[in-house]
């Protein structure tokens, strides 16, 4: 069970490192229009996993409220939904494809705030991967080992992209691509040690843990419309991005329902 637990928190940092291992072998830089639908796809994963393997599994864990079953999850996912707004408003970061940075004024480099604004928005994810592995080490949430690494997998898959989309820019601004690899890798590093934490305080969550696993849920809804939206939405032909937002939906939505 143990191995499992490992195996599960380190699957999405793990889609991120290879994903920045693009960098390696790849010699120009990330094409705009692959970008567009490589976005578009995350944003696809992301959305149904919040949808399937975070709201949904909230909602049934509260049914016996009746016809408030619905609460814990609205309450969680607008948590969620504030506290990636404050951490917006506390962190200096960059956007890609940005020249005017969010957060309090800073006089940190344009490469550190470009990982910054991956990391801040990767945290949630790791803890979403230690909610549901939490419940399912409880047996009390009705979590299953196979729904925990769909869950997991699920984020992998879309970490796999967003690594490359960290990595790849920041050769084009200059950087070797041993760092643009590091720095690329370095910002999904936050994935595990979120899911850890969230693990370790595994006896106190169980009553919370619809609320916690609709706070997930929020929170990369909020970074699939304040950010990954907007990205693949971009210059022309950006209707790409929509049809990989539409692939990457379904291929999280099948994987959910076969492996959940």
């Amino acid at each position: 069970m143990r191995t499992q637990v490992f195996f599960g928190i380190l699957i999405p940092f793990l889609g991120t490192m290879f994903g920045s291992a693009c960098v390696l072998f790849m010699k120009r830089k990330l094409n705009p229009m692959l970008q567009r639908a490589l976005t578009g796809f995350a944003a696809g994963v992301m959305v149904a996993a919040a949808i399937f393997s975070l709201l949904v599994p909230a909602m049934e864990q509260s049914q016996e409220k009746g016809q408030w079953a619905f609460l814990p999850a609205v309450v969680g996912f607008w948590f969620g939904i504030l506290f990636l707004l404050v951490l917006d408003r506390l962190v200096p970061h960059l956007h890609m494809n940005s020249t005017k940075a969010e957060g309090p004024k800073s006089s940190l480099q344009k490469t550190t705030m470009l990982v910054l604004a991956v990391t801040l928005h990767n945290f949630p994810e790791g803890m979403a991967v230690g909610v549901v592995y939490a419940g399912w080490l409880l047996g009390k949430a009705g979590i299953g080992a196979m729904g925990a690494f769909t869950l997991a997998l699920g984020i992998a898959i879309q970490n796999f992209p967003e690594g490359a989309i960290i990595s790849m820019p920041l050769r084009a601004e200059g950087i070797s691509r041993r760092k643009a690899f590091f720095y690329g890798t370095l910002s999904g590093a936050v994935e595990p040690v979120g899911a850890v934490l969230t693990i370790l305080a595994a006896g106190f969550i169980v009553p919370f843990l619809p609320y916690l696993l609709s706070f997930a849920a929020g929170a990369m809804i909020y970074v699939v419309v304040e950010e990954l939206i907007p990205e693949m939405s971009e210059g022309n032909h950006s209707n790409l991005g929509t049809v990989l937002f539409a692939a990457g939906f379904t291929v999280m939505m099948a994987l959910d329902v076969a492996l959940g």
